[in-house]
């Protein structure tokens, strides 16, 4: 298989599972070596157990300010570079606005926007250094449609497809480029939070995609020429388009 990414150095928040995990897979089988971040120990573990001596774990709970302000350090005290950032860890906040808990909103507010604003600054201030470097954030198609069942959810996606666009037109300049990967539903532990009804018409009309779809995306954004940004890919199973 092709390496387009050997000698490359990516890290990957929220990668003991779902997305991050199937991101962290798909960057190792094209030849990076891959921090991988979680606040879940044990599950990072056996994630880099089986994927191989070029995973690399690295537990931080980024909602705690100290631990978020200390990735970069760690990563560069592990790998000395990073060429690659895949921003994905984010929580999930579904169901009427009024049934929401204040420390609800407030953990997934500060999860999907405060920590990817911080996380891409600090990774940027080491890329503009090297004048080169990828950054993917996973957004949803909540950024693109005003979804009834999840406003909380919803609006922190429109928020932060906002960043990623301003964000991008501001750093081009240096040779690095920002997109995100806004998927639809996609099969991973978010979607415990769905409403029971809407998870099993879900599943029953095959509008649900694998995690292992969208690495497979953000993969074929990362491996364009440079001087091309794929700035943001909304992608959905077709039934669920319908």
């Amino acid at each position: 298989m092709a390496q387009p990414f050997k000698g490359k150095v990516a890290a990957v928040t929220g990668a003991a599972s779902g997305i991050g995990r199937a991101s962290a897979e798909a960057l190792l089988a094209a030849g990076a070596r891959v921090v991988l971040i979680d606040r879940d120990e044990s599950a990072l573990a056996a994630a880099c157990a089986a994927l191989g001596e070029q995973a690399v774990p690295l537990v931080l709970d980024l909602l705690d300010s100290q631990q978020c302000a200390s990735l970069m350090p760690e990563i560069l005290a592990r790998t000395g570079q990073l060429d690659i950032f895949h921003a994905n860890a984010g929580l999930y906040v579904g169901g009427d606005l009024v049934d929401a808990q204040h420390d609800a909103i407030d953990r997934m507010l500060n999860l999907n926007i405060n920590v990817v604003m911080k996380n891409v600054r600090d990774v940027l201030l080491h890329m503009t250094e090297r004048h080169t470097g990828d950054i993917i954030v996973t957004s949803s198609l909540a950024a693109h449609f005003p979804t009834p069942w999840e406003p909380v959810y919803a609006s922190s996606k429109w928020a932060i497809d906002c960043f990623v666009q301003t964000v991008r037109r501001q750093v081009f300049k240096h040779g690095i480029r920002v997109g995100s990967v806004s998927p639809g539903p996609v099969i991973t532990s978010l979607l415990s939070d769905w409403p029971a009804e809407k998870l099993a018409e879900a599943k029953a009309s095959g509008s649900l995609v694998e995690a292992s779809e969208i690495a497979e995306v953000i993969v074929f954004m990362l491996t364009r020429r440079r001087g091309m940004t794929i700035r943001d890919v909304v992608l959905m199973p077709t039934n669920f388009d319908l």
